[in-house]
């Protein structure tokens, strides 16, 4: 006898995706406040540089849930997303240009950052919980049928990334003394920070050619 998968109602599926996106939120929010705390504290500018793009990813997330408070109303789902879209975009290009600026001047002037346990630490945690919120939202925003919340899925994805490259960068300072892993570390995230930043400029996300799947295919 086959099993026949059904999908949840969509407002259960909805209640579910904005859960997965205050959650996501909530950590950004924290990640960025100790981030930036600990990267001040150690003259690091990758640290600094990560959590800016934290604060940036919880303006993201409030968006996010501003677009699911539209969910019935698909016309005005869409005109919100694009506005939206435009002035993330925008703060992302103002951050990779100043990540930019700061990774340069570090190498040119032979800045030396300090240790930071605590970068070190939340990068760690980072690497091992952002993989798990980032699939969990994905997998709510394809029974929802919607390229919106898989690209937000995309984002949180890209967390990952940054804090593996930030991870790499702070652990080589602090082990190996090798100062200039923590500039070099900062300059490897400007193409995935500026990336984000042009699509979201040009009004679209990174998964605009996606299609809605079945529940069966999840």
């Amino acid at each position: 006898m086959t099993t026949i998968a059904t999908s949840p109602p969509r407002a259960q599926l909805v209640r579910r995706s904005l859960l997965l996106t205050v959650a996501t939120l909530t950590y950004n929010l924290i990640e960025g406040v100790i981030a930036v705390a600990a990267g001040v504290a150690a003259g690091s500018v990758s640290l600094i540089g990560f959590g800016l793009d934290s604060g940036i990813e919880v303006m993201a997330g409030v968006t996010g849930i501003w677009r699911l408070g539209r969910d019935a109303d698909p016309v005005a789902r869409a005109d919100a997303e694009r506005r939206a879209l435009r002035v993330i975009g925008v703060s992302f290009l103002a951050l990779a240009a100043w990540v930019s600026w700061e990774a340069v001047e570090a190498l040119l002037s032979r800045t030396e950052p300090r240790a930071s346990p605590v970068g070190i630490g939340l990068a760690a945690l980072s690497v091992a919980v952002m993989p798990w919120l980032a699939r969990a939202k994905r997998r709510v925003a394809l029974q929802l049928g919607s390229g919106a919340m898989v690209a937000e899925a995309t984002q949180t994805q890209l967390c990952v990334y940054l804090s593996a490259i930030l991870l790499g960068g702070l652990v080589l300072n602090a082990t190996l003394d090798w100062w200039w892993a923590d500039p070099v570390a900062a300059l490897i995230m400007v193409p995935i920070i500026g990336r984000e930043g042009w699509d979201g400029v040009r009004g679209r996300s990174c998964c605009d050619t996606c299609a809605p799947v079945a529940p069966a295919d999840i």
